[in-house]
């Protein structure tokens, strides 16, 4: 017989206007269970997890923590309650120190007499950060200094500010380096061999088997299905999450490296900077060019200096017309886009709307007598690479902050596609989104690749690497380690060893 359940969730409902995002959806979260929660993009699982941590609250339906009421205000009173949460995009305030970002909301901790002691402040930070395993970030730091990463950091410390009861982790993994992953993963099991409940969410389903003792599967706002260790079979859950059977390989079939021609359509020569040593490479035109590496190897700042965000200390990017590539304006002359790692803060304007963000690249294109745009014209634009790349949406006036991770990954592709993009720089491309739309985004790098336009595609997944590179550079401590080119036979474990 199971205990009483951490959290029970009965009948929830959530719609954003047309959009139903949760359908009567229940279930329950036991004390001493990792349970996982897998949906394609779109399917309510970040509506679910943001209601149970007090962010949105429902249209319909009820919840019981420990068996009694719950309605959490805000996600503070969750906090307070036991329940955390870590999101998959950015969760902290950039401007302001880690310790602040940590004790946020609960600095009257630190007061006395109306003054904050922010000596004892940053101590307490710095124990909780050793406390999660993490000793290279120093809690007096100005958070936006930090990487990306090392800021997700920051929040599972804040999130362990009190052991919570349930621990709710939602896509975090896909955004964090190795050493990053294995101290998340060594938290949630000491979560549960304390007793406490876990939900994870995530789109990786090998991930999923691993960690998980059950799994949930929303499709499209409804509850479907729930499996237990024994069912978790892959073709299964990729069935239940898409409503319809999903192939074993969706990468690239062919395996003839060679690219569309031998026409260098860009550069790299000798580039250095505080991270990077002396790069130096050719791209092809029709080639995909895959830069693997652990997350802290360079292979990032090396996609921002190719674009032209982050200046070198030495060497110099041209295009294959010799044109020096060295701020993002001349790169989108140039044709040249560029997919950020971090999605929501350097790939798109949030608040802006879906039409908004595919046009602004174009902007240019659009000009009639060289300075007026109609209207029309924009929204012709937008709807084309809308409908060519199958948005989930409401309208093109939607926010791009309403839509889930795969929806604004295709916004952010339309947006280079719309400006005929010749080269793409595609950081992590399919980072935080589903089966249905990585297959989707592969399919459209081979009919890119047979078109002649040329990708850049750094990641750090390996198995998508090999399945759709013409060739792969390996970096390791901001230099070229290794380079391999495609053919049938070439295995993770032969590019890792040159990676760690």
């Amino acid at each position: 017989m199971k205990k009483q359940p951490v959290i029970e969730v009965k009948n929830i409902s959530k719609s954003f206007t047309s959009t139903k995002a949760l359908q009567n959806v229940s279930l329950q979260l036991y004390p001493g269970e990792i349970t996982g929660l897998i949906g394609e993009n779109g399917s309510g699982k970040s509506t679910l997890a943001a209601i149970i941590s007090g962010n949105l609250k429902p249209d319909e339906g009820e919840m019981l923590l420990f068996g009694q009421p719950y309605a959490p205000a805000n996600s503070f009173e969750a906090s307070e309650k036991g329940i955390s949460m870590i999101v998959q995009e950015q969760g902290t305030i950039g401007s302001v120190t880690v310790a602040a970002n940590i004790f946020a909301g609960r600095e009257k901790m630190f007061c006395r007499y109306g003054f904050l002691n922010k000596k004892k402040l940053n101590q307490e930070a710095q124990i909780l950060l050793k406390n999660i395993g993490v000793d290279d970030i120093d809690a007096r730091s100005i958070t936006e200094t930090l990487s990306f990463e090392d800021r997700k950091m920051v929040e599972i410390a804040r999130a362990f500010y009190k052991t919570p009861e349930l621990f709710i982790v939602d896509e975090t993994t896909t955004a964090l380096p190795l050493k990053g992953r294995n101290i998340l993963y060594g938290l949630i099991k000491d979560l549960k061999e304390k007793g406490k409940s876990v939900l994870f969410i995530s789109h990786d389903i090998d991930e999923l088997i691993q960690v998980c003792d059950n799994i949930i599967i929303l499709r499209d706002g409804i509850h479907v299905a729930d499996l237990n260790k024994e069912e978790m079979i892959p073709n299964r859950m990729k069935s239940l999450m898409v409503g319809r059977e999903v192939m074993d390989n969706y990468y690239r079939a062919d395996y003839n490296p060679s690219p569309k021609s031998d026409k260098t359509v860009l550069r790299v020569s000798n580039i250095s900077s505080d991270i990077l040593k002396d790069i130096s490479f050719e791209l092809k035109e029709g080639e995909i060019l895959g830069f693997a590496g652990l997350s802290d190897c360079g292979m990032h700042d090396l996609g921002k200096v190719i674009f032209g965000l982050i200046k070198p200390s030495g060497g110099k990017v041209e295009d294959g017309d010799g044109v020096q590539l060295d701020n993002p304006q001349r790169a989108i002359r140039r044709k040249i886009g560029f997919m950020s790692k971090n999605r929501d803060t350097e790939s798109m304007l949030i608040t802006l709307s879906i039409k908004e963000n595919i046009v602004l690249p174009s902007l240019h294109n659009l000009k009639k007598l060289g300075f007026f745009i109609t209207p029309q014209s924009e929204t012709r634009l937008a709807d084309k690479w809308c409908k060519y790349l199958n948005v989930k949406m409401r309208e093109l006036r939607q926010a791009c902050s309403e839509l889930s991770g795969g929806n604004k990954q295709k916004i952010v592709l339309a947006k280079w596609l719309g400006n005929n993009s010749n080269i793409l720089i595609l950081d992590c491309p399919t980072r935080g989104i589903d089966i249905g739309v990585k297959e989707a985004i592969y399919k459209i790098m081979v009919e890119l690749k047979k078109q002649g336009k040329s990708i850049i595609m750094i990641s750090e997944e390996l198995p998508e690497l090999i399945g759709m590179s013409d060739r792969i550079i390996v970096m390791k401590d901001g230099a070229i380690a290794k380079a391999f080119v495609r053919n049938k036979e070439l295995t993770e474990s032969e590019v890792i060893q040159y990676m760690i």
